[in-house]
């Protein structure tokens, strides 16, 4: 047996000690070293420094995300869309009518092209037929049924699996650091509670998202809400900075998101006085995920994609800037 002299033993012990030290103290693992990366830690560092020229206070550290396509995937279309195109197919016998009327005979016969076109206005029609004259409980059991089951077409994997990896560590660093995290969603709010707080660590209190009008109701003696077929909010575009006043009533110095619908919401929380952070995630990897930009009919970056270097927003590069994209599978 051949030993090594206790220097060199020495010196190894060292090295990996520093190393797994060095591990550790990587609040973005999952993030290359680069521009990217250092853009937002550097930011980070210098709204938290007491008694530096760029301190905020933890109690004005808002952060608000996006969340299709900027914290989960939104390939090949938004998936409460596919969560609403099974709920009418299950109830189409009961409604003759929908065949004749779009977007409800482009859910039943598939055609996702139509769908997607449609929008987020297709959803919340899809979701207001498929889903009123019940509880927002209700809901939510039939949503998490759902989520629970149903699986990505190309990943075969569970969708709230589909959740970014590096963008679940930027939101942890984040909140580490003082911040409140926020969900600034043109999807539906009851649905997106229904996961938020499980897999990103924001609780249903913090999700702003269109929704639905309700109504109180006291039926058989018992206080009740009712979802009505009526559109309440569109929580997409300008709508985002109107949202985020009404739910939040603080305007952010962190906002992220992916398309031209974020557009306003990072416009509006860079606009503000003191330090400020725009952060867009540019879809460039299909081989990891999937590659789309001006061309998509879902998740479109075209505008803001064009803006971000006159306004100081950071753009996201899939393919180069993370390491992984989506957490390992159990």
């Amino acid at each position: 047996m051949t030993y090594l002299p206790r220097s060199m033993v020495a010196l190894a012990a060292i090295f990996f000690v520093s190393t797994a030290a060095s591990a550790q103290d990587d609040p973005l693992p999952s993030w290359n070293d680069g521009p990217t990366k250092e853009a937002i830690v550097g930011f980070v560092e210098k709204v938290t420094e007491e008694g530096g020229p760029d301190y905020v206070r933890p109690e004005d550290r808002i952060a608000t995300f996006d969340n299709d396509g900027t914290l989960w995937a939104e390939k090949p279309v938004y998936f409460q869309l596919l969560f609403a195109i099974d709920r009418v197919k299950q109830l189409a016998p009961e409604h003759p009518e929908w065949k004749d009327k779009q977007p409800f005979n482009a859910a039943i016969e598939g055609d996702m092209k139509t769908l997607a076109a449609s929008g987020l206005k297709g959803i919340a029609e899809l979701v207001m037929a498929s889903h009123a004259g019940m509880s927002p409980a209700e809901f939510q059991k039939i949503a998490g049924d759902w989520l629970a089951t149903a699986k990505h077409p190309r990943f075969k994997r569970p969708y709230t699996d589909l959740v970014y990896q590096p963008m679940l560590e930027l939101l942890s660093y984040l909140r580490d650091n003082g911040f409140t995290t926020y969900i600034v969603s043109g999807g539906g709010i009851e649905f997106v509670r229904n996961f938020s707080e499980s897999k990103y660590g924001i609780p249903p209190a913090q999700v702003v998202g269109s929704s639905i009008k309700t109504k109180y109701e006291v039926v058989d003696g018992v206080p009740t809400l009712i979802r009505l077929p009526e559109m309440n909010f569109i929580n997409d575009k300008d709508g985002k900075p109107v949202g985020i006043n009404q739910y939040i009533g603080q305007r952010p110095i962190f906002a992220s998101g992916n398309s031209d619908g974020d557009y306003q919401m990072l416009e509006w929380t860079t606009a503000g006085e003191g330090p400020r952070f725009g952060l867009i995630l540019h879809h460039t990897d299909a081989e990891r995920e999937y590659a789309y930009d001006r061309d998509s009919s879902v998740g479109r970056l075209n505008k803001a994609l064009d803006d971000a270097p006159s306004k100081g927003w950071v753009v996201i590069d899939m393919k180069k800037d993370w390491k992984t994209v989506f957490p390992s599978e159990n």
